[in-house]
């Protein structure tokens, strides 16, 4: 059978599916993720057949407006989230059409959509298939953007004989039940897998360094919680606690923190700095000190690494909120215009913290045996193989 996914979004959203599909794939079906262009090369990087159908990003979309702050309150935060809706429904109407096209090429036997992949649903009605909701990960505010994306699909809900968006066959949500909001869809919890870019490993990538703590700062993708200097403030506070400090960033970051650090310690097991496979260095790590995005915090999570988040907008602070909310987790808040002059020192008493109380690795470990006991993706792979046989 023929299995059609379809991630929006950002690159995250394309690793936080690619073990389902490969679970679906493994069972001996046929797998195409379709995505825009700007993902494409995400998508080839997991291995898995993709197709590009539209060549504008998300951001084209969705982010046509200005940046919200959820802090002004409840009723700022609901009409962003509607925004938000209204954003992908946008997108889901252009992407339509060039789905439908795919799907006379390649007609498939089950749609699964990410969680604001709301053409999935509306080609799975015009094909008369079953649908699929994925939600990708912890904190997706699914049953907050639903009514904007509905408000935005009006016409084309109108046009299908539906009232409402439609009811997927199966919601499948990546989350632990713990940290599960009670709004959330009735659905099948599934259990969380790291996917990511890889590297030939070396050997400090997977083991632990004797005798002392190792935490991992990760920082230079799509937001950057610390310049140059207070990263080098950062990392000497915790150098000076005995740890040894991992910074992961890519390409220009990375080159930029290592003009600041001390380059006499990057070989001595002091601090290492450069792109790293988060899926190989999180278990080894006592504690991730990151923004709040999907991937870091939930590879954070099954790896039982206790976190310090510095959220940048609403979805990381939905993130950060629950991590810090179980126990597993510190919040630094955010400041209006970025981090200032004293985000190193609050970042490191942050650390300092965490590391001195046993209860948050204790709390990240609950989480991560939480998260292994889930169904695996094979498993929901054998639930849409029924859905799809009819």
């Amino acid at each position: 059978m023929k299995f059609l996914f379809t991630p929006v979004g950002s690159q995250v959203t394309v690793y936080a599916v690619a073990p389902l599909a490969t679970a679906v794939r493994n069972a001996g079906h046929e797998v195409l993720l379709a995505v825009n262009e700007p993902l494409l090369e995400f998508a080839e990087a997991t291995q898995l057949p993709a197709v590009s159908i539209m060549p504008e990003p998300t951001r084209h979309f969705v982010m046509n407006g200005p940046a919200k702050d959820a802090a002004q309150g409840p009723e700022h935060l609901r009409e962003e989230m509607l925004a938000t809706g209204r954003g992908f429904a946008r997108m889901a109407t252009a992407a339509l059409g060039p789905l439908l096209d795919l799907a006379d090429d390649w007609p498939p036997d089950l749609v699964v959509g990410g969680s604001m992949s709301f053409a999935a649903g509306l080609l799975a009605t015009r094909r008369k298939v079953p649908y699929v909701r994925h939600a990708e990960y912890l904190g997706v505010p699914t049953q907050d953007v639903d009514p904007g994306a509905e408000e935005g699909l009006r016409s084309e809900l109108r046009d299908l004989g539906l009232a409402g968006l439609p009811d997927p066959a199966l919601f499948v949500e990546a989350c632990p039940p713990s940290l599960r909001s009670p709004r959330a869809p009735d659905g099948r919890a599934m259990r969380w897998i790291p996917s990511n870019p890889q590297r030939r490993l070396e050997r400090w990538m997977y083991t632990r360094p004797e005798g002392r703590r190792r935490v991992l700062i990760t920082s230079g993708g799509h937001f950057r919680m610390l310049s140059a200097d207070a990263m080098r403030r950062l990392v000497a506070e915790l150098a000076a606690e005995g740890a040894e400090v991992l910074v992961a960033a890519p390409g220009k970051a990375a080159e930029e923190f290592r003009a600041e650090l001390d380059p006499g310690r990057l070989d001595d097991g002091g601090v290492r700095v450069g792109w790293m496979p988060l899926d190989a260095v999180a278990p080894t790590c006592d504690l991730v000190v990151n923004h709040g995005g999907a991937t870091t915090a939930m590879t954070a999570l099954s790896a039982g690494a206790p976190q310090l988040v510095y959220p940048p907008n609403t979805h990381t602070k939905a993130i950060a909120e629950a991590l810090t909310g179980y126990g597993a987790a510190l919040t630094v808040p955010p400041e209006r215009d970025g981090p200032g002059e004293d985000a190193a020192a609050a970042f490191a008493a942050g650390c300092r913290r965490i590391l001195a109380e046993p209860r948050y690795a204790e709390r990240a470990r609950a989480l991560a045996a939480e998260n292994a006991e889930l169904p695996a993706p094979a498993e929901i792979a054998r639930t849409m193989e029924t859905l799809a046989a009819g």
